[in-house]
């Protein structure tokens, strides 16, 4: 009722008939249409009327409706991590090929893309970051809400204890992967290809405070980075705006309020999750897809309770070790490798049981 869109789609399709039939029942919605199904979003995504989408479905079930988005040229806005982990250069490919603009979402990479030349911002997936000046990308992340607790009671971590972030209020999934840290390796995966980086190009900086969302460094010595308080009406306002700026409801930050900033570089023995994400990117596409859907299904078991919370990097890891060396050529390639880690990585839950 309140933005009478032209066509809405639920992904299950007996909600969708259930929607249907109280949208046909109201007047002033007659204009409405009503569709069922996750195909549907692929065609929504790809019609001549459609110039912008916003692809916000977590999780590989996002991957295809932006894919189809980017195959049809449209203007994307990237708010989906598993894009680029699952598909990486293909996706950059595509976008190149059909002339699609990628625009970041995610709170870090929108940072970052303020902090970069316009040159960069208007060519990412193929920027060429050394020549623009750029040293380093210096992506920020709190730390979760287990930075100090004690390793030898990380067994005991309990969902609702995991998803209880100190700063950023999100879903269950994305909650876990930030205590375990693997939402920043992830992030430092998407940052390689939305920005063409080197491996010595991207650095991750722990920063509990969350208020520098990220920072670019130039080969002169200055660091540039992007201040606000958290919320994510400002990195969508930034993409759906750009280049213009634009009201959207966030206050400026009280800097007289910030008692002290830190900076903390990562344990990795608290962190495992992020080594084995940064190890990933530089190993391929097949141990990026492995990781991603190994991920998904051992996240999945720890909420149900049927794994520890340590051993979601021991699914992960185990798998990402069987499939690295895989072919992923094609999208094929990269569907039918997600599909095979993703049983792998179910009979490892079962093999972690609790």
């Amino acid at each position: 009722r309140e933005f009478r869109p032209d066509v809405a789609v639920l992904a299950d399709k007996n909600a969708a008939a259930l929607l249907e039939k109280r949208v046909r029942e109201d007047p002033e919605l007659a204009s409405v249409r009503v569709e069922g199904g996750y195909d549907v979003l692929s065609s929504i995504a790809s019609l001549p009327d459609t110039d912008s989408v916003m692809a916000a479905i977590s999780g590989s079930a996002g991957l295809v409706p932006a894919l189809a988005a980017i195959k049809a040229g449209k203007k994307l806005y990237l708010a989906n991590k598993e894009s680029l982990i699952m598909t990486g250069h293909l996706f950059i490919d595509e976008a190149r090929k059909s002339h699609s603009v990628i625009l970041p979402v995610d709170s870090e990479h929108n940072a970052m893309f303020q902090c970069l030349p316009e040159s960069v911002q208007q060519s990412i997936g193929y920027c060429d970051l050394k020549a623009a000046g750029v040293s380093r990308l210096l992506l920020t992340g709190s730390g979760g809400p287990f930075r100090k607790r004690d390793l030898s009671t990380f067994d005991a971590i309990t969902p609702e204890e995991a998803v209880a972030h100190p700063t950023w209020s999100m879903g269950r999934k994305i909650s876990v992967d930030s205590a375990t840290m693997m939402n920043k390796g992830f992030e430092f995966i998407e940052a390689k290809w939305l920005f063409n980086a080197q491996n010595d190009q991207i650095s991750v900086i722990i920063h509990p405070e969350s208020m520098i969302h990220s920072m670019v460094q130039y080969r002169d010595g200055a660091v540039l980075a992007e201040i606000g308080n958290p919320d994510m009406r400002t990195p969508i306002a930034r993409v759906m705006s750009y280049p213009d700026r634009i009201e959207c409801g966030v206050g400026p930050v009280d800097f007289f309020a910030i008692e002290h900033l830190e900076f903390i570089r990562p344990d990795f023995s608290r962190y495992p999750c992020l080594s084995l994400a940064i190890d990933s990117c530089w190993s391929g596409q097949s141990a990026t897809t492995a990781l991603n859907a190994a991920n998904e299904k051992a996240v999945a078991a720890f909420l149900d309770r049927r794994i520890r919370f340590t051993d979601i990097v021991r699914v992960c890891s185990e798998t990402v070790e069987r499939f690295s060396s895989e072919k992923s050529e094609t999208m094929e390639d990269v569907f039918e490798l997600d599909r095979a880690a993703s049983a792998f990585a179910s009979d490892l839950v079962k093999k972690y049981s609790l």
